[in-house]
């Protein structure tokens, strides 16, 4: 008689690149949303103040009396003609630089699109370079491939490209290379524009391709920009974006552009994942865009964040002792504060004893640094309750 297998816990059957790591931290993250019992730093959420509801809800009207199915049919991989035609424009406009036929590819959000240059680019042992500290979700993307991720310092302004230069000079060879420069996540910080040019010309020297996200570029505070990395070497650079900081995350909506070989690459890739971004929230963006609504979306956007960003700084100076330091952001959602103490401790403590949420730095490192940050999320906290929350941290040290 045949004998039954012991059962097997189904972790055991997991893939290793899918365990435990910074998806779990995502997921606690996640998780403070909407605990009324919080005041939660944690998330990069945009505030709900900032969702138009009543002009999506006019534009939805449109779409559904107009009889127009592209909204509610699948959509061609590369995206709806007319979403790209907005998108290209929008570029342009923000960038000095438009993407040719071919070169930008509508994607389901800001990390569908690094799931897919990472899932063209990288294989197993292969090199990425990411900024250190930098988003989660980039970390996770590349070693859902096996990479290797090495990570380069940051300063106040930005990617130490000093440091990446003597890295190259010294044998390493990435495949890519991801940054966030505006008002980086977590650290808040912008590349100087001469760390931009010096940044490109090492891509061209050394041949990697660098990955631009701009999930935060229009969130400035006083409304200015630097040029992109993108405009600066569209031979050298593909830009991702989203829309979930500046729209609302719920359509899901992103964008990749880049030289059109390489976006060809992303759109073959994409026909194997979710085949197409969803029609119905392409269109909703398209005429939320063309209409001007956007812009005016984000002038009070900007002024919001700007606000909880002072307060917080505000509240930092004046309630933390000696040795803590901090970032001082000038758009964008967050501040990176390095304390004398373990971060890990003080975040459990905060939660467990004030009611205050944030992230401790660990999982913004691929190689275990960061146990002395914090990040700090003004975004999404009343304004209100800033005060309070910086002084039950600080309580705490």
């Amino acid at each position: 008689m045949a004998v039954a297998p012991e059962a097997r816990a189904w972790h055991e059957l997991f893939a290793a690149r899918t365990r435990a790591g910074a998806g779990d931290a995502i997921a606690r993250i996640l998780g403070y949303l909407g605990r009324p019992d919080l005041i939660s730093f944690a998330g990069g959420f945009p505030d709900p103040a900032t969702f138009p509801a009543e002009r999506t809800a006019q534009a939805f009207r449109e779409l559904a009396h107009a009889g127009d199915a592209t909204a509610f049919q699948y959509a061609p991989t590369p995206g709806l003609a007319g979403t790209r035609d907005a998108l290209a424009s929008r570029l342009e406009t923000l960038q000095g630089h438009r993407p040719a036929e071919g070169e930008l590819l509508v994607t389901s959000g800001g990390i569908e699109a690094l799931e897919l240059v990472a899932k063209s680019f990288l294989e197993r042992g292969d090199t990425a370079v990411v900024e250190g500290p930098t988003y989660l979700g980039a970390i996770m993307a590349f070693r859902g491939f096996e990479a290797e991720v090495v990570a380069v310092a940051l300063d106040e302004d930005g990617l130490r490209v000093d440091e990446l230069d003597a890295l190259l000079a010294g044998g390493l060879r990435p495949k890519l290379l991801y940054t966030i420069p505006e008002f980086q996540n977590p650290a808040g910080v912008t590349l100087l524009l001469e760390r931009r040019h010096a940044l490109v010309e090492l891509a061209r020297r050394y041949g990697f391709l660098i990955v631009e996200d701009v999930a935060y570029r229009e969130l400035s505070f006083d409304g200015s920009a630097l040029p992109s990395l993108w405009s600066l070497a569209p031979d050298a650079v593909v830009q991702t974006g989203t829309t979930s900081k500046t729209f609302f995350p719920g359509v899901r909506l992103g964008w990749a552009v880049g030289p059109q070989e390489v976006v060809a690459q992303l759109t073959a890739a994409k026909q194997n994942t979710d085949q197409c971004a969803g029609a119905l929230g392409q269109r909703l963006f398209e005429i939320y865009a063309r209409r001007g609504w956007l812009d005016e979306q984000l002038e009070r956007s900007r002024a919001l964040y700007a606000r909880r960003a002072e307060r917080t700084l505000a509240a930092l100076e004046r309630t933390m002792p000696e040795g803590v330091t901090w970032t001082r952001p000038a758009g964008g959602f967050f501040t990176w504060v390095t304390l004398p103490v373990d971060a890990d401790e003080l975040a459990v403590r905060a939660v467990e004893q004030h009611g205050v949420a944030v992230v401790p730095g660990t999982p913004f490192y691929p190689d275990g640094r960061g146990g002395t940050n914090l990040r700090v999320s003004y975004s999404l906290v009343p304004e209100e309750l800033i005060d309070v929350g910086i002084e039950r941290l600080a309580s705490l040290l």
